[in-house]
């Protein structure tokens, strides 16, 4: 199984310079909400695109078909 989202931007933060509570503020919310949130690992796809901006990346969620491989 791959990372979590959270693991995988807490890589992507420390690849940037950048802590949790820099990401919190850039979003306008406390570092205390997205604290948890990273330690729940809960987030909806409206927060990681957010998050995502934050950290000048881009957030790519597909599904795909496990008998075709297709991907939508």
């Amino acid at each position: 199984m791959g990372l979590s989202a959270a693991e995988k931007i807490k890589i992507i933060a420390k690849r940037r310079g950048m802590t949790m509570g820099e990401i919190a503020d850039r979003r306008g919310e406390s570092r205390q909400n997205l604290s948890n949130k990273i330690r729940r690992d809960n987030f909806s796809e409206r927060e990681l695109r957010e998050i995502a901006e934050v950290l000048n990346c881009t957030l790519s969620i597909e599904f795909v078909f496990k008998d075709t491989n297709e991907r939508i």
